[in-house]
């Protein structure tokens, strides 16, 4: 097993650099090339600032070098072995460890590590809350389900499963702001952000004061992720309940099963002693994949609720192809689903002795 997992770690620098060199690509040669929002908007410059902005880019991010050459620079940037250029940009020192540079984003003027250092403990934020929520819910759906085949239950709970599966995440985020969050309306929730504009004074928890109950910092948080939340979790957890019902059908039809039965077990004990273990196999090669889904596919939600995470932060490096900002965030993205695929595996050999990978 620990031989299995040094490989797949060594494995992992050979496939972020093919995505990378991929993103890399495809935003090189597309029309416009790299920073073609900007370049665009020279139209309403004048010659000779136009002229000068293009002549910055070009000396600033390389744009007037050969793609390859591009590439191999930003690699050279972003890691820790290799030349450590000078203020000057001429020749360079090789060293075996130097400080990882995420490079500049020309659309944002800002550093890039800055940027994702922001966004990305949000966005990780709305998966602890997420993940959880998703998984119980989905377990607890498709159990009940399971132990009420073809009953009245099994088939409503399907209908509506299938009904959430089927919403748009888009929609369903309008929907709740024109009801839920509308003054017209309920008003229950707030139509976006993290916290309210006065935050930073509450008190960490809810407290009682002169002119009465206060909600606190933890309370807020938690009003303003309700929304978002529910967008996030209702598609995956529909999913991930069916998946989890037949899974659980399989088992229970199998013939270690039918000996559990035999020898005088009761239907509970082996659900949950023998058939609900060998059920968590299809239910992890899913969940593996929901992280990294999550990480980069909140854009909607994100965009909707105006919650400036990854997902945002993506939106924007597109829209302005910001090479720097696209391709850093291709590489955080890409190394937390390598990292989720790689406990997938070694969750394969918990959850079933008979996996094996010598």
């Amino acid at each position: 097993m620990t031989n299995y997992i040094i490989r797949r770690i060594l494995l992992m620098f050979p496939t972020l650099l093919g995505m990378t060199l991929v993103t890399f690509l495809i935003m090189g040669l597309s029309p416009g090339g790299v920073g073609g929002t900007l370049l665009n908007a020279q139209g309403t410059m004048k010659a000779e600032a136009a002229k000068a902005q293009r002549e910055y880019l070009e000396r600033r991010f390389g744009l007037n070098k050969p793609l390859i050459v591009q590439y191999v620079r930003w690699l050279n940037e972003i890691s820790p072995v290799g030349f450590e250029t000078g203020s000057d940009q001429n020749g360079g020192t090789f060293r075996w460890l130097k400080t990882p540079d995420l490079g500049y984003s020309f659309s944002k003027g800002r550093p890039v590590a800055s940027m994702v250092a922001e966004a990305l403990p949000i966005t990780l934020l709305l998966n602890v809350v997420t993940l959880p929520i998703t998984i119980l819910i989905a377990l607890a759906a498709g159990i009940f389900a399971a132990r009420r085949k073809g009953g009245v239950i099994d088939v409503a709970s399907g209908t509506v499963l299938l009904a959430l599966w089927s919403i748009p995440t888009i929609w369903a985020g309008v929907m709740l702001i024109g009801f839920l969050a509308n003054r017209n309306y309920l008003y229950w929730f707030p139509t976006g952000g993290l916290h309210d504009t006065l935050a930073d004074s509450m008190s960490f928890l809810p407290m009682h004061g002169p002119g009465g109950w206060y909600r606190g910092w933890l309370l807020d948080t938690c009003w303003h992720l309700a929304l978002p939340v529910i967008c996030l979790t209702y598609g995956g957890f529909a999913f991930l309940a069916r998946l989890t019902r037949g899974a659980i059908l399989d088992n229970l039809a199998s013939d270690y099963a039918r000996t559990a039965r035999a020898k005088g077990l009761d239907e509970r004990t082996t659900l949950f002693r023998h058939v609900f273990r060998n059920s968590l196999l299809p239910l992890i090669t899913f969940s593996a994949g929901i992280l990294p889904a999550l990480l980069s596919g909140a854009v909607v939600v994100e965009y909707i609720f105006s919650i400036h995470g990854m997902g945002l932060l993506i939106l924007d490096g597109v829209r302005a192809r910001d090479r720097e900002l696209v391709l850093d965030e291709a590489l955080v993205v890409g190394f937390v689903g390598l990292v989720s695929y790689l406990l997938a595996d070694i969750l394969y050999a918990v959850a079933d002795p008979r996996v094996s990978y010598e």
